[in-house]
């Protein structure tokens, strides 16, 4: 069974991530239910302007051996490899090893509990100091092989180590755990030096955290070179579009001539009467020119595709896959007959009037195998909740309470509950579904949580699932 994950990925923002295979069809739908007292909908929150500025996915090469160094297991025998298979296989792994660093340690920093994050950071430092020495065990002599290795060893080195010191930065403050604070930094001094050691950066670009920064991009997009699949957007129904334009024109334009023949037939010759008639008739002309436009678009688009995406090798420029995507505000009425049995099953306070947010996103990965080497493509999108929390209530209320005779308070915040209702529809197999429960305020995500299905609906990944 696919597994789809939907994690909080930082402040305001949560992130869904899936593996696709050769020839996998695929078709995901998630709803947003957004409580109608946050003030959201299609009149306040554009839906294409939505997706343009706060919804940002990307595509690439997947391997399940993280903690295996590829480098490791496929080229024990580097002299029957090319070197553009060896960077590859190389990019694969250091573009993983730093997603999942970036992942980890996103996660890590919305912990506040004091133990469970010191616990987490020696887990997470002493996974990138292991990995960090795997890697480079396996690096090449050759020099046509070695200049492509220092690129990304440079790049993990410095990468890890910024990491670790912006968790510790923003740690929180404990005097118990200074010496597992010591242990971390430690390791950054190391790969710090490791690095100078190297000589992989001059004195010049140390020095100037805008050139560091510029070099380190760099090399970063210089990694994803063969593993992130290169995207073509397109926007779809552009000439439908345009053809609607014209047919509400042509229609309102129908309706003008008939009603200034009409006048013409009413008044004899050129009178100010007639003239006050037109102008009234041209005024109506463009105060419903647009909305019928817009009337006659929507029942159109209705339904339709907004987007289409055509993913390609950057390598081979292969076509990997096609996908089309939905985002619209849609009613209730347009809902699937099991989501709505979801929601009935919520408990009665929170049955609120809801606006639905559709996101829809249809995939086809091409039959033909990938390169050499991959098997799975993953695909991550992140949902920014910004747009969001624009819109909600800044003010914070107080509780009283009063204790032997003295009267106190207690602030609040003011808390909303959106909820995420995903269905996953694989082929021709039965739908599988999930529920989430966000909840957020103006400044942040407070928690998310996963629901339980009603009974006889199965859970994505997993098999049939049961309410309490």
């Amino acid at each position: 069974m696919s597994k789809i994950y939907v994690k909080q990925e930082e402040s305001l923002s949560i992130k869904f991530t899936h593996q696709m295979k050769v020839g996998d069809q695929r078709r995901l739908d998630l709803y947003f239910f957004l409580p109608k007292e946050m003030g959201i909908n299609s009149q306040s929150l554009d839906a294409e302007e939505y997706y343009f500025a706060a919804i940002a996915g990307r595509r690439s090469y997947y391997s399940s051996g993280l903690h295996l160094p590829l480098v490791q297991g496929r080229f024990i025998s580097q002299n029957k490899r090319t070197v553009e298979e060896f960077r590859l296989y190389l990019n694969l792994f250091a573009y993983q090893f730093a997603v999942a660093i970036e992942t980890d340690s996103k996660e890590l920093a919305q912990v506040e509990d004091v133990e469970q994050f010191y616990t987490s950071l020696k887990e997470l430092s002493d996974i990138v100091a292991q990995l960090l020495k795997k890697f480079r065990r396996n690096e090449p002599s050759d020099p046509k092989w070695k200049h492509y290795f220092e690129n990304s060893d440079n790049y993990l080195s410095w990468f890890c180590e910024q990491r670790l010191l912006q968790l510790i930065s923003h740690a929180p403050r404990s005097s118990d755990y200074n010496e597992l604070t010591e242990e971390v930094l430690s390791l950054c001094r190391s790969e710090r030096a490791y690095r100078e050691a190297k000589n992989y950066n001059s004195a010049q670009t140390k020095d100037d955290p805008n050139r560091i920064s510029n070099k380190m991009l760099l090399l970063r997009r210089l990694i994803q070179q063969g593993v992130v699949l290169k995207e073509e957007l397109k926007t779809l129904g552009v000439g439908l579009k345009k053809l609607t334009t014209g047919v509400a024109t042509g229609g309102v334009m129908l309706v003008v001539s008939a009603l200034i023949i009409k006048a013409q037939g009413v008044f004899n010759g050129l009178t100010l009467s007639l003239v006050l008639t037109l102008a009234v008739i041209y005024g109506f002309r463009e105060i419903f020119k647009e909305d019928i436009r817009n009337a006659l678009w929507r029942v159109i688009q209705k339904g339709r595709p907004r987007w289409s995406r055509i993913l390609r090798d950057t390598t081979t420029q292969a076509v990997i896959g096609r996908q089309l995507v939905w985002l619209d505000f849609i009613k209730s009425k347009d809902l699937p007959e099991q989501i709505e049995e979801i929601l009935k099953r919520r408990h009665s306070q929170n049955k609120v009037d809801s606006e639905i947010l559709h996101y829809g996103i249809y995939s086809r990965i091409a039959q033909k195998d990938f390169l050499a080497g991959y098997s799975t493509i993953q695909e991550q999108v992140n949902f920014s909740l910004v747009p969001f929390a624009r819109y909600l209530e800044r003010g914070r209320a107080k509780i009283y309470k009063e204790s032997a005779g003295q009267v106190s308070y207690d602030s609040v915040e003011r808390r909303y509950q959106v909820n995420l209702i995903l269905m996953l529809r694989e082929g021709r197999n039965p739908p599988q579904y999930a529920r989430y429960k966000i909840t957020m305020n103006r400044s942040t995500m407070v928690e998310v949580t996963e629901s339980q299905l009603p009974d006889g609906m199965t859970l994505i990944g997993g098999e049939q699932d049961s309410e309490d």
